[in-house]
């Protein structure tokens, strides 16, 4: 995350405005005794993927594709953390949960190139195949 420009930075093409994500704090869950019944430091991150103008069609067709699990009904992605007991760390932690799911998310895998087995290689094959062929009906014949 890039604080000064308050831009979070997914790739060079892919850059996000923090302005575009909202950011609630909620009480956390488990155990912590009173601290935890008292503050509220659970953080959940919205981002409207679905309709992010910071995303190009194409991107953001393919995020979807990729992230649909993760994505409500109307394309809200929700991040959350509450693995820590203060609010900046538990924010900046799911900050860096959706920069990671969304850097994972963008990458295409490379596409297949077809390929044929060279000649002496079919050859070796079909030799193989006719050489057991001829051991089972070697011992076929002798009974």
């Amino acid at each position: 995350m890039n604080s000064e420009e308050n831009i979070l930075w997914i790739t060079d093409r892919l850059q996000i405005p923090l302005a575009e994500i909202a950011i609630f704090f909620t009480r956390s869950s488990g155990p912590g005794g009173q601290h935890v019944n008292k503050t509220s430091t659970q953080a959940e991150l919205v981002f409207d993927l679905a309709h992010s103008p910071s995303i190009a069609e194409a991107d953001r067709a393919w995020l979807i594709s990729r992230l649909g699990t993760k994505l409500d009904s109307s394309g809200i992605l929700r991040v959350t953390s509450q693995e820590y007991r203060s609010q900046l760390r538990n924010k900046q932690d799911a900050i860096d949960k959706l920069e990671s799911m969304l850097q994972q998310a963008i990458v295409r895998p490379k596409p297949r190139k077809k390929s044929k087995p060279s000649k002496s290689a079919v050859e070796t094959r079909i030799r193989a195949k006719k050489k057991a062929g001829e051991k089972k009906r070697l011992r076929q014949e002798r009974f």
